[in-house]
């Protein structure tokens, strides 16, 4: 068994049960209202910051020019399709200003927001590769179920960001990379298993959060 199966399998059931969430069948069946929607959006949209950050320090500690230019590729991609996304279901959902650049935060998303932010002060390129793999994969894993697309924009866009080839590719990379620059030494491995359950367990609570009435 590779060490990036290892990891996904010692993050179960947590993972099984977010790619398998409520939001996750509401969404592809279209019946997710937009009050849940909008929760969600704005609070997963309090993440690009730290996200792009994490990415600039895999731009930053890979130890290759390949890898650092596959990185600053999916760098530039979160920063034009999926910012586009988030603006325009934020504007059809008729979302404040307020509420998308500085909304009351809930604990989970400062929970993982801390997350992504200690795995970039790591400067470990390990670290930060585990975390980029468990928000990648996991969208991934869900968005890739075989279900038909919802009809409307603001649903259907957030599945069609997370399931296109060019996102399958990156994910793949993603474990590769992470199978190849994984370290050997036991204890350390033991850390990113630690980052990578903790991280699973957060996007569970997230979805979570958004039913929390």
């Amino acid at each position: 068994m590779s060490f990036v199966d290892q990891l996904r399998q010692a993050a179960e059931p947590d993972w099984t049960a977010a790619v398998d969430h409520r939001f996750v069948a509401e969404l592809f069946d279209g019946r997710l209202s937009d009050a849940r929607l909008a929760r969600y959006l704005i609070q997963d949209y309090q993440f690009c910051d730290a996200f792009v950050a994490l990415l600039g320090q895999a731009v930053a500690s890979a130890p290759d020019l390949g890898s650092r230019l596959i990185h600053a590729g999916q760098l530039g991609a979160f920063a034009s399709d999926e910012n586009t996304y988030f603006t325009d279901a934020f504007d059809a959902l008729r979302v404040p200003i307020a509420d998308r650049t500085s909304p009351q935060l809930e604990p989970v998303t400062e929970q993982f927001n801390a997350l992504l932010l200690k795995a970039r002060d790591s400067r470990s390129y390990p670290q930060v590769l585990t975390v980029l793999l468990v928000a990648e994969w996991l969208y991934r894993d869900w968005a890739a179920a075989d279900r038909p697309l919802p009809a409307r924009p603001e649903h259907r866009g957030w599945i069609e960001v997370h399931n296109t080839p060019d996102f399958t590719r990156w994910v793949d990379w993603l474990q590769q990379e992470l199978n190849r620059k994984a370290p050997a030494e036991a204890e350390a491995r033991a850390e990113l298993m630690r980052l990578f359950v903790e991280a699973t367990r957060l996007e569970l609570a997230f979805f979570d959060a958004v039913y929390a009435d």
